[in-house]
């Protein structure tokens, strides 16, 4: 599935819409964040997440969507089930991510 762009405009309704919602934030100055787009990307397309919606937000220009998830730090995911904020981490290892993403199934 495509990563989606979001910004505040439009991010309540992707999360609303969505049973279920993975949100990579970040910002065009953050090596870390473009180091995790091809895997942030691969994850996405992974099967066995494919009742997932995966969605990226820049954290800089959408200050309310940002707010939403409490983003700390860059990169920083955080996950929605049925419009309400499971859990979120700040990593860039895909292993945390995975780890955040199985939480939506618990």
């Amino acid at each position: 599935m495509a990563v989606l762009k979001a910004t505040d405009s439009d991010f309540a309704s992707i999360v609303n819409s969505n049973n279920k919602v993975v949100v990579k934030y970040y910002a065009d100055w953050c090596g870390n964040c473009r180091l995790f787009s091809p895997k942030f990307k691969r994850l996405s397309d992974d099967d066995a997440f494919a009742s997932i919606a995966f969605v990226d937000v820049n954290a800089e220009t959408s200050p309310e969507a940002r707010k939403m998830a409490g983003v700390t730090n860059l990169p920083f995911f955080a996950v929605f089930k049925n419009g309400r904020l499971v859990d979120t981490v700040a990593a860039s290892k895909e292993e945390a991510v995975r780890a955040l993403i199985h939480k939506l199934d618990a």
